[in-house]
């Protein structure tokens, strides 16, 4: 491999959008990627994302936002709805210049399976069992799960990209105390066919006092189907069947017809998520030539909309920095963190407050608040206005600033 000869050799742990995005700019920088992934094959499934500006750029930079392609269009529409069924016009900033691009997680990851050269190395079924270091590089020992062989080998550089429980982050890193619960459980499926009594491009938000339940639209296939809602006890959630746990939080009153069915349709889906929703905060994402990336690092939970955005964009930038520091990983690994931490810090604060909020309200004043601005939204005039202002926001700014843009 001619270009890689002008790089090092890097293992990436996770065949994810931040893996592969990390992989996809190592081998542009003429890197050596070799990647390894739990899963005996590629995972092509996914939900709903949103991709905001700051993922775009990268995405585009990358050469791989056309093969993401675009799920919004004119046609799509979101309504808030409650148990009755009775519906009420929602702005969905989706829809909005400036606002996000729906997608299923899967579009991203194909856009950039398809951009990562046929050349590049990938073993399926593969997990890091033990990582050690010395100066120059890391020696880390493979076990192919299906074999059930291992194998040792040395690298320049790990880039663990394998999610919110990594187990590079395990093996490499001291801290005891990453994972941050919320006290919230998410349940998360898509739907073969529109919801019952809406179009195929609508979607729908039933929010209530700690719990919620969302109709994510496409302009081009039925809605994928989340539900949030706050506990008190995470563990007793994973004690019974998914689908039970999701009713005794929408308990006691009657469901009603439309959050019946939307039940009925989570339990009956072939593949959905069940999971607590958690935050990874630690103090560095680097250890020596060892440095983490996507969930892996910084988990920010669906409440920030930015797991993806994040995750093309600090595979944008890894690459970038070790290409401005050749032959200097250390401080190739302290740029980056320098530049990614403040971007990932507001995300994650971000999702904390407006974000978990937007989802699932915690109270009824939370719930006050937000009918409130609905109705403000719906006013002729100032609707528009609203809007525009959302989406200059000083959130809204944060999730589409360019962090990877190279700079002088």
């Amino acid at each position: 491999m001619s270009n890689a000869a002008k790089g090092g050799r890097a293992l990436v742990v996770g065949l994810g959008i931040a893996g592969i995005a990390t992989a996809v700019r190592l081998r542009q920088i003429g890197w050596e990627p070799v990647v390894v992934e739990r899963a005996p094959a590629r995972r092509e499934g996914g939900y709903y994302i949103a991709l905001f500006g700051s993922g775009i750029a990268s995405a585009r930079r990358l050469g791989v936002l056309e093969h993401i392609g675009d799920r919004s269009g004119p046609e799509i529409a979101l309504y808030d709805v409650d148990r009755g069924g009775n519906r009420r016009p929602r702005v969905n900033l989706g829809s909005l210049a400036g606002g996000p691009r729906p997608l299923l997680r899967g579009d991203v990851e194909q856009g950039l399976f398809a951009a990562l050269p046929e050349d590049v190395e990938i073993r399926y079924a593969t997990v890091p069992t033990r990582i050690t270091q010395d100066a120059s590089g890391a020696h880390v020992s493979l076990r192919d799960t299906a074999a059930d062989t291992s194998v040792d080998e040395r690298f320049d550089l790990v880039v663990g990209a394998d999610g919110m429980r990594s187990t590079v982050r395990r093996l490499a890193f001291a801290h005891q105390y990453d994972l941050h619960p919320l006290n919230y459980m998410i349940g998360v499926t898509l739907l073969d066919r529109p919801v019952d009594g809406f179009g195929p491009s609508e979607g729908l938000i039933l929010a209530e006092p700690g719990r919620s339940a969302w109709a994510f639209p496409f302009a081009d296939r039925p809605p994928s189907l989340l539900f949030s809602y706050r506990t008190r006890d995470v563990d007793a959630e994973f004690g019974r069947p998914p689908v039970e746990s999701i009713r005794a939080a929408f308990g006691p009153e009657p469901t009603g017809a439309l959050l019946e069915g939307l039940l009925d349709r989570y339990a009956q889906a072939p593949d959905a998520l069940f999971d607590s929703v958690q935050q990874v905060k630690m103090p560095s994402w680097h250890s020596g030539r060892v440095v983490l990336t996507g969930d892996a690092a910084w988990c920010m939970t669906l409440y920030s909309g930015m797991g993806v955005s994040a995750g093309i964009a600090g595979g944008e930038l890894l690459g970038t920095m070790l290409q401005r520091h050749p032959g200097e990983v250390n401080g190739a690994l302290r740029a980056w963190e320098a530049r990614m931490r403040p971007f990932i810090r507001a995300q994650q604060d971000s999702a904390l407050v407006s974000g978990r909020r937007m989802f699932t309200p915690l109270d009824r004043k939370e719930l006050a608040v937000r009918a409130g601005m609905r109705q403000l939204m719906r006013m002729p005039g100032l609707g528009k206005a609203i809007c525009r202002k959302l989406l200059d926001s000083k959130d809204m700014r944060a999730k589409n600033m360019d962090v990877a843009a190279p700079r002088a």
